[in-house]
């Protein structure tokens, strides 16, 4: 893991199009700003965890389908 020191207004780069800048420091909590192309899904680890833990439980769940009793027409 690298490790940055930043202060207000200041940024690093990921690869050659990720922005993220320092917008605030109040306390305890960091507000940070994402700027990324619109094909680069940014989310909180939080949300993250979520949409992989909902995907997980559709994957597994298993899908049933009912029977058709067409019979004979």
């Amino acid at each position: 893991m690298l490790i940055l020191s930043r202060k207000v207004n200041e940024k690093i780069m990921i690869g050659d199009n990720i922005e993220v800048s320092v917008i605030e420091i109040r306390g305890d909590q960091v507000r940070i700003g994402v700027e990324a192309p619109k094909n680069v899904k940014v989310f909180r680890m939080e949300i993250f965890e979520a949409i992989k833990a909902e995907n997980k439980a559709a994957s597994e769940s298993s899908l049933t389908i009912p029977h058709l009793d067409l019979g004979k027409r």
